[in-house]
């Protein structure tokens, strides 16, 4: 699809140097062209950056920035990874609790509660729900939170105090992230116990003397977990597809936002192949990992693997 995009990586960066005062000529481009390789049809430029990233673990570099992808995405990645991840915990965390009470509590105010915060998160885009907090956060703070960093600590290097200082700043946009992911999932939690908990084997339970919470999360609520479980791929994938937008709002310098500007700016195709390489490879691992949680939990998978 980016090679359908008019104008190709050689051309934007050429023309960025023509607004700097530089006199640009079609033989600058074409030499800049042969530079980078996009001289070559697109299928064998292709096929040699999937055999150079799948065999020798090197993305190649970046054709507007000037830096290799592998050192520019070193920091950026577990940057990137962690705030995804940490937002979709934070979804399951108040998701899955409060869709239980919310499933089997009898008292109106709760459900009603519960169904008008979930009904925000998924009206609610992230994007204005940046903008809200950043707007409370400079009223009453006196500053935007916007970026990941503080002044002092933004080029630094790595340390226990630029850790501390990243910490007070990453709740935002996993706050932010979290919150449409968090009506997702509590819809979804909600709607699979109203439908497991009068099931036959549940009245059966509770028959044989077995009652609230132990009952709850034994029978109704390990069932219903399970299709939970089996789209956290698929939430996490969500999650980061809201990671561009977020950042630019908020000027966060990770994987997210440079994915943005190789797609709507510079044409950047090994950069932006790059990182969705990387979130494909973790999607497919996280659903490696929670296909066998599945199986531990639930009988009925491991009987279907058995045979």
């Amino acid at each position: 699809m980016m090679e359908l995009v008019p104008g190709n990586c050689a051309e934007r960066y050429i023309a960025f140097k023509n607004t700097q005062g530089q006199n640009i000529t079609v033989e600058d481009i074409q030499a800049e062209e042969r530079r980078l390789g996009l001289d070559r049809p697109f299928l064998v430029r292709s096929f040699s950056w999937m055999g150079d990233v799948f065999f020798k673990g090197e993305f190649g570099d970046s054709c507007i920035l000037r830096l290799n992808i592998n050192h520019l995405l070193s920091d950026k990645v577990w940057i990137s990874l962690g705030i995804s991840l940490a937002a979709l915990l934070f979804s399951y965390l108040v998701a899955i609790p409060i869709g239980i009470y919310s499933a089997v509590s009898r008292n109106p105010i709760a459900n009603n509660s519960v169904r008008l915060i979930s009904y925000l998160g998924l009206a609610l885009p992230s994007f204005l729900f940046a903008l809200v907090i950043m707007l409370t956060t400079t009223i009453f703070f006196g500053e935007s939170m916007a970026g990941l960093f503080s002044k002092e600590y933004r080029d630094a290097a790595w340390s226990f105090a630029k850790f501390m200082d990243f910490m007070t700043r990453a709740w935002l946009p996993i706050l932010i992230l979290g919150w449409a992911a968090t009506a997702f999932a509590l819809q979804t939690v909600r709607a699979l116990m109203l439908d497991e908990i009068d099931k036959l084997y549940v009245t059966a339970a509770s028959a044989r003397g077995i009652y609230g919470r132990k009952l709850l999360w034994r029978y109704p609520g390990r069932h219903s977990l399970g299709p939970v479980i089996n789209s956290i791929g698929f939430d996490l994938n969500r999650i980061f597809s809201e990671l561009p937008i977020v950042a630019l709002i908020m000027t966060l310098t990770e994987m997210g936002a440079l994915l943005f500007d190789a797609l709507a700016y510079s044409n950047d195709q090994q950069l932006a192949g790059a990182i969705l390489v990387i979130l494909t490879a973790t999607i497919v691992i996280i659903n490696f990992f929670t296909d066998i949680i599945l199986a531990l939990m639930d009988p009925r998978v491991r009987q279907g693997l058995i045979g």
